[in-house]
């Protein structure tokens, strides 16, 4: 009897499903969801992947052509920014050199002056044929994006914000700015105000 009882039970054992055979839910909804597609919709699925991965890819060789331009052109950045202290301390020594009276008897003066501009002229010219060009300022409107107002200068003739003076020339790297103008601007008075500023002056060199 029980040996009849424990046939009976590995019967009903084996008929029962095994664990092993239970599908998880989700492998089932994608299975039957991939059924439900047709050739068709996979198709269209597919080349929608293919569009985005080459869009994707084309935005990453223009940010690299982009970066591999800028790192041709604007390498020399730095490097052309202190080249400009050279162009500074030759301007400076000629000043110097014309405005000591000491010098301005001496024979060899002006050979001195003649070397100093021909040496400011090459620089200029080896900069120009590396993209690097002076910014006109003289007489120009001020453009905060170019130069920047060191002074103002009073002016009955010329208007408010007029470059009448450069202090420090400003240079451009193609369309990048490498340092500003620093100027001084116009500073436009009336006649009245001119003459009242005079008189004040006069009276008191009288005193």
């Amino acid at each position: 009897m029980e040996k009849e009882k424990t046939e009976d039970q590995d019967m009903l054992n084996e008929g029962a499903p095994k664990k092993e055979d239970k599908m998880e839910p989700t492998q089932h909804t994608e299975k039957v969801s991939n059924e439900e597609k047709s050739p068709e919709d996979k198709i269209v699925e597919l080349e929608e992947k293919i569009v985005r991965q080459y869009a994707e890819m084309e935005n990453q060789r223009r940010r690299y052509e982009k970066e591999k331009e800028d790192a041709f052109e604007y390498g020399g950045f730095s490097f052309a920014k202190e080249t400009l202290n050279l162009i500074d301390n030759l301007e400076r020594s000629k000043i110097t050199l014309e405005n000591d009276e000491s010098l301005k008897n001496s024979e060899g003066f002006e050979k001195i002056i003649n070397h100093l501009d021909i040496i400011y002229k090459d620089m200029i010219s080896i900069l120009k044929k590396n993209n690097i060009h002076p910014i006109d300022s003289i007489g120009k409107k001020l453009d905060p994006n170019l130069h920047q107002a060191m002074m103002e200068i009073e002016d009955e003739n010329k208007e408010n914000g007029i470059i009448l003076k450069e202090i420090q020339k400003g240079f451009m790297m193609k369309d990048r700015l490498l340092r500003p103008s620093l100027v001084g601007v116009a500073k436009k008075i009336e006649k009245k105000q001119q003459n009242l500023t005079e008189n004040i002056e006069k009276g008191d060199e009288k005193k």
